[in-house]
């Protein structure tokens, strides 16, 4: 947990200015930031008016995924909207039943939108909530009366102001005689009903253009701070993803894989890597964006074998699968053996998409380095890592 905290605490620090915190906490809007980049898709970044309209405390947040808000009767079918609007990177805005800590559930404007970086990846998802307030509405027998408020006609022979929650319609039927204050549209303390939470509830347009505003406003002060550490974001892809960058669809397939590992791409000059596990920056000591566009000899020092590094490269060289052991360093430059499994990773239509490394820390240091074999929990990543390779291929063509 220390160190999926350490990465939260990264994915702001390397983008934003150390101020972007301070402007943030000073908006009155809830709001999350998300990190596809990051295991699970989890909050890096709760607004105090999250925290309010939730209940929860910033430690019960931060790391979760926005799933933990859902509940018994979230529609699935928008969740999935959802999902599709994260695969495919853009923004969406939808009513969404939510549920507070305490259990009780709320209906809400739920706008998301990608945070793009410079080289066109997303590198955060932002979403703002806005709650679906109780209104009023026009029902069958009623009218208009003074001021726009919707009156209905009772047994008594006056009309009465009519409200509505969510889905469901409510009139007066209470005997009191009309008078000034009923004109004038006193409002009396009224027991209002619970949504019908089966039933979808619209928002207004007041809501949803306040769900928008909030959004651009968040995004422009994200923008603006991370103009001071030269690392600029925007809420549009100013150009198109360059090679190598991966979808936020298969990141986030990549990220449910525990084990350390790393893709490269052998169709880019220097074979970088395009990803890399959360369990790899804890071993190498390395953050993700020191990682990322560069070689994996960068790993390699003084008394890593030759002959192994060559090993490696005629694997590649012919797209073979292959198991080693070769001496690595850390970030900090202490050495570990690395038992190390390549293998090629073809997309949907047979072609050699990636390389796959998984990486095992090899404490006995006298085992031969001959002959070696994969180990189980490597055959899995390397499986893991193909059925997500392909099924982002195959949505890619279909799309």
């Amino acid at each position: 947990m220390e160190s999926q905290l350490g990465l939260i605490e990264q994915s702001f620090n390397v983008r934003y200015s150390s101020l972007v915190r301070d402007a943030l906490d000073s908006l009155p809007d809830s709001f999350t930031i998300t990190d596809p980049s990051i295991s699970g898709n989890p909050i890096v970044y709760a607004s105090a008016g999250f925290l309010k309209l939730f209940g929860y405390s910033k430690d019960e947040v931060i790391g979760r995924n926005g799933r933990a808000f859902q509940g018994p009767k979230t529609d699935r079918r928008s969740v999935l909207e959802i999902r599709e609007a994260i695969r495919e990177e853009r923004a969406i805005q939808i009513s969404l039943l939510n549920y507070r800590k305490d259990g009780t559930p709320f209906w809400m404007v739920f706008h998301m939108s990608p945070v793009f970086s410079e080289d066109g990846r997303v590198i955060h998802f932002l979403a703002v909530q806005v709650p679906i307030l109780k209104r009023q509405r026009r029902v069958s027998g009623c009218g208009e009366g003074r001021n726009g408020i919707n009156l209905c006609q009772n047994g008594a022979g006056f009309r009465e102001p009519v409200f509505r929650c969510c889905r469901r319609d409510v009139c007066l039927n209470s005997a009191s005689q009309p008078g000034p204050a009923l004109s004038q549209y006193s409002v009396p303390e009224l027991d209002y009903p619970e949504p019908e939470l089966d039933d979808p509830c619209e928002a207004s347009d007041l809501e949803k253009r306040k769900a928008t505003a909030a959004l651009n406003n968040i995004l422009s002060v994200l923008m603006n701070y991370s103009e001071l550490t030269g690392r600029l974001v925007s809420g549009k892809r100013c150009s198109p993803p360059r090679a190598g960058i991966l979808g936020a669809s298969l990141t986030l397939s990549l990220g449910r894989i525990k084990q350390s590992f790393v893709l490269t791409d052998p169709h880019i000059p220097d074979m970088p890597i395009v990803y890399a596990s959360d369990a790899f920056l804890r071993l190498t000591g390395y953050s993700r964006d020191e990682v990322l566009g560069r070689n994996c000899r960068f790993l390699s020092g003084l008394d890593t074998d030759s002959l192994t590094q060559f090993q490696i490269k005629e694997c590649i060289r012919t797209e073979q699968i292959c198991t080693v052991r070769i001496l690595n360093y850390r970030k900090d430059r202490t050495p570990f053996w690395n038992f190390l499994h390549i293998s090629p990773v073809r997309n949907a239509t047979g072609k050699v998409a990636y390389f796959v490394g998984v990486q095992i820390e090899d404490a006995g240091n006298t085992q031969e380095k001959h002959g070696l074999r994969p180990d189980r929990s490597q055959f899995g990543t390397v499986a893991a890592v193909r059925v997500a390779v392909r099924g982002s291929s195959m949505s890619a063509s279909s799309s």
